[in-house]
């Protein structure tokens, strides 16, 4: 028998297997107890006037099979804890040698209209994430978890808390197997697993090295990737000659900087039962280094610039996730990658260049080489019928500056598409906030000397307005959203959830406007 839980629930227990760096997620049972094991409980804060502790449903079942001894030694131990904060306890039942309660703030917090994300389910993450990273610190192999009345978003909280880029290290991370404490939640239990993982997948793509993530090796890895899903998936990786037979100047002019030949990645999900169903087409910047070409970047933190491919990273990532969850659309990912280096064949500032669509481009900041890049690509990606059309880039510091690591900015031509893309952050925590395209910005890029369009505006104030301006020019589609993810490119502290890095943000956000998409759909047929 295995406590805390009747043995015929036990037996009708199961979490889909799911693994990455340093966490793993299994559906088996029968391991072996004596492997090191963990259990994560989850506990909200006291309300006003409440003597007892208030624990999870799990928790109660718990402290009920252990006679109250938790409650009693919880009671003892100090004060109560408070959000994301945890406490261990040793030796309270023969199955999990080590128990760790964690905080989870009020149980009645939910959306929070000022903090525009639900706040419930950010506590669950947190509080997950860090109970999870102390059971790895005692190198504990073997974990259970708490679903706290969310099990996906408790998923996510491991998933996301356990990962570390340690692949060129010998040292490595305890790998932890984890699984779901409980019964009935296992089909949001692997949702959350799903997105964690593609939220991971966009951070490994962003953290490698340059060396080790050129634009082959990143389009190789991606078909690998998406191979392994779906089937209803096509490949295509593009070279210079048909980047050239594109006419897509503006791409190849950054590109040439570099000895690094460039590459147009192009990958099709085919997941609607009605293949003419117009698709949904993400479009990512891959720029996988950028010196800033003759502009050349200070030296400091330019090592950070191995992740400017954080759009491609991200919506191939949301892609491939689609495809996991087997979502009933179309979806196409179009990533221009190269890199932007300075060398005698590179982009000077005051050249002139010809994007895709005819449009004369006068370069005076070769450092501004995403925008160019996209410009080819975003007018590729009209010729799909799009239903929606979506770009993602780290564009522009000024992005960074304006909103720091609290939101992606979105510029968008669609109220509804905001709308839904609002909806899905709030859903999410990884939020999104609206910035303007105002005729203001685009006066500043078309007031050009020597082209039609300018690739920086007139003044420094406004540099991510005046990016997206650009990019404007670019889109006749009446449903476009400009994603600049410069700001939550990298992760300091500032996400509890997410350790020291790049970040993959806002990959689980794509996703889940994805999903409410699909649902959408089905409801209109």
């Amino acid at each position: 028998m295995r406590l805390p839980l009747p043995l015929p629930a036990l037996r009708r227990l199961g979490a889909r297997s799911l693994a990455c760096r340093g966490f793993s997620a299994s559906s088996s049972r029968g391991q072996s107890t004596a492997m090191t094991k963990g259990l994560i409980l989850g506990i909200y804060a006291k309300e006003k006037d409440a003597d007892a502790l208030q624990f999870t449903r799990a928790g109660d079942t718990f402290d009920k099979h252990v006679s109250g001894k938790l409650r009693e030694l919880l009671a003892l131990s100090g004060p109560p804890l408070k959000t994301g904060k945890t406490r261990i306890f040793y030796g309270l039942h023969q199955d999990f040698p080590s128990v760790v309660v964690t905080g989870l703030g009020k149980k009645t917090s939910g959306i929070d209209e000022l903090e525009n994300w639900n706040e419930g389910k950010e506590n669950i993450r947190v509080a997950i994430a860090a109970a999870c990273r102390q059971l790895q610190d005692l190198e504990i192999t073997s974990v259970e978890v708490d679903p706290c009345g969310d099990a996906q978003a408790a998923a996510e909280g491991a998933i996301l808390g356990l990962y570390e880029f340690d692949e060129l290290k010998q040292k490595k991370k305890t790998v932890i197997s984890a699984q779901l404490y409980g019964s009935g939640d296992d089909e949001a239990w692997h949702k959350g697993l799903v997105f964690a993982k593609g939220q991971n997948l966009a951070r490994y793509l962003m953290e490698s090295p340059a060396n080790e993530m050129t634009p082959t090796k990143f389009a190789e890895k991606v078909e690998q990737e998406l191979k392994k899903v779906n089937n209803s998936t096509t490949v295509h990786i593009r070279p210079k000659s048909w980047i050239e037979d594109q006419e897509m100047g503006a791409f190849l002019s950054v590109a040439k900087g570099s000895d690094e030949p460039p590459v147009f990645l192009e990958i099709h999900y085919k997941g609607s039962p009605n293949a003419d169903d117009p698709p949904v087409v993400f479009v990512g910047k891959g720029i996988t280094f950028d010196s800033g070409g003759i502009s050349i970047k200070p030296s400091a933190n330019m090592d950070l610039m191995r992740a400017d491919m954080g759009g491609a990273a991200t919506i191939c990532s949301t892609i491939i996730t689609a495809a996991t969850l087997n979502l009933p659309l179309n979806l196409i990912g179009l990533a221009p990658l190269c890199e932007n280096m300075p060398s005698g064949k590179a982009n000077k500032p005051g050249d002139v260049v010809r994007a895709k669509n005819g449009k004369t481009i006068q370069v005076d900041n070769t450092d501004a080489e995403g925008r160019l890049i996209l410009s080819d690509a975003l007018c590729y990606a009209h010729t799909f019928n799009p239903k929606v059309i979506i770009n993602a880039a780290t564009l522009t510091g000024a992005m960074d500056i304006a909103l720091g690591s609290a939101a992606t900015g979105v510029f968008t031509n669609s109220s509804w598409l905001w709308t839904k893309l609002f909806e899905a952050s709030t859903e999410t925590g990884d939020r999104m906030w609206r910035m303007p395209l105002f005729e203001h910005y685009t006066r500043q890029i078309v007031d050009c000397q020597l082209a039609d369009i300018n690739n920086i505006g007139k003044y420094r104030s406004g540099g991510a307005c005046t990016a997206a301006a650009f990019l404007k020019e670019f889109v006749t589609h009446s449903k476009w959203a400009h994603l600049d993810i410069a700001g939550v490119m990298t992760n300091k502290d500032e996400v509890p959830y997410l350790k020291k890095g790049m970040s993959g943000r806002p990959t689980r956000t794509l996703v889940e406007f994805l999903v409410r998409m699909s649902k959408d759909n089905e409801n209109s047929q």
